[in-house]
């Protein structure tokens, strides 16, 4: 969808599947009002594990075409929420998925928990100088639930938030730009307890997942915004469903590989870490507060 407000914002995910479980409804939801939203996604997620039978064959082991296979199931999920403009960090493959937390892929060469943050993260100031975002949406220090590459994400993006508006940085790779607001992925305990309990009772899939299993899981008080996107629950589940090697969208719930059932939100929530809040609380607009009338960067390439 080509941008028709001043409002750009940037989301840097770890894996394709990350943006739609965690940002799909807030993404459909900027993407209709006429905003730019762009999605940098840091691995193809070749690690990952293959839910239908007929395409175990894709993964790491065997025939190791994942990563591939997810370009397509991105592309598919992008389309469902109305995103032209995604792209992978450095390019598509330049990282290699670094497995979960002390396998053996934490120590490959060209994994993304191996890259050299500054180096990485200049990647990345290239996208924020030539979209010039105000918003950018990120996971916290953890990664949300202790992921390398998920904690990776968050330190490039980190770092690209602070390079990118360093005049004396790399004057090459475009003109200095200081993001205005800065997020982190949120996921309120109550919210969460409420919706595992309408998932136990669905009884959708075999068991039901716990908080442990959520990534961003915080007191209530932490979340400081909340984004309504009620309006655009189906093209979050259909985005979901895109990511079929990976997830299992089942009426209002969901499961990945685990078949464990978690809650499909339409509503999303953050931290604002970074950026002056805009009035009330919690904030109802990732953008609020910020004067987004200036011109609008040209309509970026899908890469």
């Amino acid at each position: 969808m080509t941008a028709t407000t001043g409002r750009r914002l940037l989301l840097v995910h770890a894996h394709p599947d990350d943006e739609s479980i965690g940002n799909g409804a807030t993404m459909a939801r900027y993407a209709a009002e006429g905003a730019r939203v762009t999605l940098v996604t840091c691995t193809l997620g070749e690690g990952g594990e293959v839910i239908q039978p007929e395409l175990a064959h894709l993964t790491a082991d065997r025939d190791d075409t994942l990563g591939a296979h997810r370009i397509g199931e991105l592309t598919e999920a992008m389309r469902a929420l109305g995103v032209t403009d995604f792209r992978f960090l450095g390019g598509p493959g330049r990282y290699r998925d670094s497995g979960m937390m002390g396998v053996p892929d934490n120590d490959a060469p060209g994994c993304f928990w191996q890259a050299d943050v500054d180096e990485a993260a200049d990647h990345l100031v290239a996208v924020v100088r030539e979209v010039r975002p105000q918003v950018l949406v990120t996971y916290d220090e953890n990664g949300g639930y202790g992921h390398p590459d998920h904690i990776q994400a968050h330190r490039v993006a980190m770092r690209a938030y602070e390079l990118a508006a360093d005049p004396a940085h790399r004057p090459e790779l475009g003109a200095p730009w200081r993001i205005a607001k800065v997020y982190w992925n949120r996921m309120p305990r109550s919210v969460l307890d409420a919706g595992l309990a309408a998932t136990a009772a669905e009884a959708a899939f075999p068991g039901t997942a716990q908080p442990a299993d959520v990534p961003g899981v915080v007191a209530d008080e932490v979340v400081t915004t909340v984004l309504d996107g009620t309006a655009h629950a189906g093209r979050k589940a259909a985005a979901m469903a895109a990511h079929a090697t990976q997830i299992t969208v089942n009426g209002s719930s969901f499961a990945l590989s685990n078949h464990l059932g978690q809650p499909l939100f339409a509503t999303e929530y953050y931290q604002l870490v970074h950026g002056q809040a805009g009035p009330g609380r919690p904030e109802r607009d990732l953008f609020a507060g910020l004067d987004t009338t200036a011109p609008t960067p040209s309509e970026g390439n899908t890469r």
